[in-house]
């Protein structure tokens, strides 16, 4: 199993996540607070709290591709 942190803060990166999504066969899991959303999902995605990060799971094995496109959407942490 994979968990990362992500945040989608607008329109576009959620559109741009959701087609990256959509493009694997395995199941994409966001968590926000108390809802647990299919990843896949533009509509489902939208009814969550995009001010706040997400957390994606993904229980199935997975490209090396997938890992590496997820950076685009990760926390980046500025000190």
């Amino acid at each position: 199993m994979y968990k990362e942190d992500i945040i989608l803060s607008d329109i576009e990166t959620v559109k741009k996540f959701v087609s990256f999504a959509n493009q694997f066969d395995f199941p994409v899991t966001l968590f926000s607070d108390k809802y647990i959303i299919n990843g896949k999902s533009i509509m489902g995605i939208f009814g969550l709290d995009l001010s706040q990060p997400l957390q994606i799971e993904v229980r199935e094995n997975f490209p090396k591709e997938f890992k590496e496109k997820l950076k685009e959407f990760k926390i980046v942490q500025n000190f």
